[in-house]
This record gives C-alpha cells, sequence and structure tokens, in this order.
C-alpha cells in the first residue's frame, strides 16, 4: 500500500460532503475560527495581565476593601 493519490482524495472528500453537507462543514470552519481567535485573545489577555498585575479592574458586583488587623491592648 503506497501514499494516497489525488482521485483517493477526491472521493474521500465527495464522501465526506454527502454525509456531513456542506452547511455542517462551513459552520465547523467557522466554528474553529472562533475558537482559535478567542485562543489568540486570551493568550494576549493574558500578556497584559502580567505586564500590570496591580491595574486589574475589579468585578462590578465586588467590592474592593482593605483588611486591617484589630489589637487587643
Amino acid at each position: 500500500m503506497g501514499s494516497f493519490s489525488i482521485w483517493h482524495w477526491l472521493i474521500v472528500l465527495v464522501i465526506v460532503m454527502l454525509v456531513f453537507g456542506t452547511k455542517k462543514i462551513g459552520n465547523i470552519g467557522s466554528d474553529l475560527g472562533k475558537a482559535v481567535k478567542g485562543f489568540k485573545d486570551g493568550v494576549k489577555g493574558g500578556e497584559e495581565e502580567e505586564k500590570s498585575p496591580t491595574q486589574q479592574v475589579a468585578d462590578k458586583s465586588t467590592v474592593d476593601v482593605e483588611v486591617k488587623e484589630k489589637s487587643n491592648t
């Protein structure tokens, strides 16, 4: 068994298109593109957090306070 020729790959492509349909294949490509973009944004956001950890914006539903210790003397 040698390597597959172009005709073998064309037949496989036609079978895949018949089984899944062109709409599902297009949706898979679109979803994959969105996932890659989200991953890139996540990596880019991680680098920004490393550069300025003191400038993080708190969530609007949380309250940022300082804790002071109480002495019993």
